[in-house]
């Protein structure tokens, strides 16, 4: 079989090449795949797994997360965002962001989150664009009521998010400079809201993040800056295209939209199901440390490794029948949100408030919801992105 698992038309064309992700994970797991420079392809959920959680073997910082290749000074940048870190740094940096993530902080947002999605149905009749009008303004809001910001600075965040993350889609990237572009506005944007909340401290996880904590421990400036960066992509993309590919395949699978419809309550667990289907970040670069073996191959220090969680969360070694759509699945242990350890997912558990509020809405408000156009997939091997899916609300 001819693999290529990087190259972005055929993502635009059909999302994730799941019929070569398959052979590979029977065949060659751990898979030498030619590039600049050739990477190990890791497809399998214990090795995805494994990689994810020994970050002393499998470095963010070394040659950063993201797949494509940067110069040194780019790579000395981007090191700053807790993205591209190992611990201890790494380790330091999320026990001060995560004052602004407790069980109780986003517990609280429940009753504004459901506000918001009766907000946007509300607003939607007719025939719309479920991604542009439902599926992207959802997180855009919830980060607005995290940061305190203003519901109206949610267009220019939409965009910022759009460019940095679509570098390779002529759909939202106009030129190479966008994405660096983008980034430095959120960063301005970042260092006048933390300067706002200096002046007039609220309750907001801004005014959190900005005071030191029990220890006087603090984020500095830049460190808190590259944060609002990071959650203006992660918090932005990753629930917003969860959101659009859950409901391209509830369309997919009608049977199971029923299912929904006659028992609202699955959303529950039809949120980590769709997680679990759609694996909204395809994929994620390590650097190895040392020379290891992993799945019976050698691999050398330095050597690029690239962990596939649209792979892993499909691995019938893990899941039965993982290539059908079951919105009840439970248990679902999906690596969605990363394979544990240092780098899981900050805000999973806001993203999986965010899913089941709106998917539980949509079955009890529009039980006749349909499709009336083809998705459009974002051109992008980074992130399994919607662009368009156009629906009639009735």
């Amino acid at each position: 079989m001819h693999i290529d698992l990087v190259d972005e038309d055929q993502y635009a064309n059909s999302g994730p090449p799941h019929e070569q992700l398959a052979w590979l994970r029977a065949n060659a797991p751990v898979y030498r795949h030619p590039g600049e420079p050739d990477f190990w392809a890791v497809t399998s959920h214990e090795d995805v797994v494994y990689v994810s959680r020994h970050s002393e073997l499998f470095s963010s910082a070394r040659r950063l997360s993201l797949f494509n290749e940067m110069p040194d000074d780019q790579v000395e940048l981007q090191r700053m965002m807790m993205l591209n870190q190992d611990p201890p740094e790494h380790t330091r940096r999320r026990s001060l962001v995560n004052r602004g993530f407790t069980p109780r902080t986003i517990g609280a947002l429940e009753q504004h989150i459901r506000d918001i999605c009766d907000d946007l149905l509300d607003k939607c009749s007719g025939e719309v664009d479920f991604v542009t009008e439902v599926a992207a303004p959802l997180p855009l809001y919830v980060i607005c009521e995290l940061l305190g910001a203003p519901v109206d600075d949610r267009d220019k965040i939409f965009t910022w998010s759009n460019q940095m993350i679509g570098a390779q889609d002529p759909d939202y990237a106009t030129s190479p400079e966008d994405g660096p572009a983008a980034a430095m506005q959120v960063y301005a944007y970042a260092n006048q809201l933390a300067a706002q909340r200096r002046a007039n401290p609220r309750n907001d996880i801004v005014t959190t993040l900005i005071q030191p904590a029990d220890d006087g421990s603090e984020l500095d400036e830049n460190e808190f800056d590259l944060f609002v960066l990071l959650l203006v992509v992660a918090g932005n993309e990753t629930t917003r295209n969860a959101a659009s590919g859950g409901m391209l395949a509830l369309f997919d699978h009608p049977g199971q939209w029923d299912r929904l419809v006659a028992d609202p309550a699955l959303s529950r667990t039809a949120a980590d199901e769709i997680v679990r289907w759609v694996s909204p970040v395809n994929l994620f670069r390590r650097t190895a440390t040392t020379d290891l073996t992993l799945g019976g191959q050698q691999i050398r220090e330095n050597d690029k490794v690239v962990v596939f969680y649209s792979s892993a969360n499909r691995d019938p070694a893990v899941f039965t029948d993982p290539e059908v759509f079951d919105i009840g699945r439970d248990p679902n242990p999906h690596i969605g949100f990363g394979g544990g350890g240092a780098h899981f997912c900050l805000g999973n558990h806001l993203a999986k408030l965010e899913l089941r509020i709106l998917f539980e809405q949509l079955a009890i408000r529009y039980p006749r919801l349909r499709r009336t156009g083809a998705a459009k997939h974002l051109r992008s091997n980074f992130i399994n992105g919607i662009k368009e899916l156009p629906v009639t609300l009735t």
